[in-house]
């Protein structure tokens, strides 16, 4: 199948992509083209306008500080997971982005565009929201910033306006005292995840005061659980998910993959705290 008809610009200034945006409600943003492209040719999607936004200047850059990574919209998956300095400031970010796809897509697709993109079965949309990050986004108002706990609203869909373009995500830094862990079951390495989980864990001296995961490719959107202190962290999560069903997992199945992933990744990510302590 082809996509439907639609026009195509390509601006060399943000002001003039944000113009393009604003003339027609009903054009996407095209950066990496990893998710949209596939979704035109099925006609899943149907933009009367893509608005390319690679020739813009100053937005492919990975900086890294001591607060945090902070991605620009035309930087590559492959970017982000070949930056050293990022793994060391945020090693979720690497353990997440060696799960997605494959090579030749991470070479294309992009860290924002994944995140915005708010796909449930997404790996970057629930790192961002289990680390409490944000996206900042430019529209005809200025300069924003949309906490990741405001940005999810639905499968596909965020509060970013029509008009807006996502021009930057945050992913602040891990703590000295704290630990990540992250395991997705998928049938093939690269395939979309049948059910996922990132685990942020934080220590005073051994003891555990806090434990978080977030959850992908088990509900509608990304979605953080608190589970610190409770006994069974499997049947804990459960009941703030609602598993559904799709062509590749039942709901049962995927309730039992949170049951066997969630005591995994939070011991993992625990592991991680202590390891880090011990340095």
């Amino acid at each position: 199948m082809k996509p439907a008809p639609f026009a195509y610009v390509r601006p060399s200034s943000l002001s003039d992509a944000l113009a393009a945006l604003g003339r027609d409600p009903d054009a996407k943003v095209l950066a990496g083209g990893q998710s949209l492209l596939p979704l035109l040719s099925m006609r899943l999607a149907a933009p009367t306008m893509l608005v390319d936004i690679n020739g813009l200047p100053g937005l492919d850059d990975v900086r890294c500080t001591a607060d945090g990574v902070r991605v620009g919209a035309l930087a590559r998956h492959s970017d982000v997971l070949a930056s050293a300095e990022a793994e060391r400031v945020q090693p979720l970010l690497a353990l997440a982005l060696r799960h997605v796809a494959h090579a030749t897509i991470r070479n294309r697709g992009t860290t924002v565009g994944s995140v915005v993109h708010a796909d449930p079965a997404s790996e970057l949309p629930a790192v961002l929201r289990l680390l409490g990050g944000s996206v900042d986004v430019e529209g005809p108002s200025g300069r924003r910033s949309i906490p990741a706990d405001e940005l999810y609203v639905g499968p596909l869909e965020t509060s970013i306006g029509h008009d807006e373009i996502a021009v930057e995500a945050t992913f602040p830094a891990l703590a000295a005292n704290a630990g990540v862990g992250f395991e997705e079951i998928a049938r093939r390495h690269g395939d979309y995840a049948m059910a996922g989980v990132a685990a942020l864990v934080q220590l005073e001296g051994e003891r555990v005061v806090s434990a978080k995961a977030g959850f992908f490719s088990v509900c509608d959107v990304p979605t953080v659980v608190d589970l610190t202190g409770v006994d069974d962290p499997g049947e804990a999560a459960l009941a703030h998910l609602e598993p559904g069903a799709d062509i590749h997992a039942s709901a049962d199945y995927r309730a039992h993959l949170v049951r066997v992933l969630t005591p995994r990744v939070l011991a993992a990510a625990t592991g991680h705290a202590r390891g880090r302590a011990h340095v």
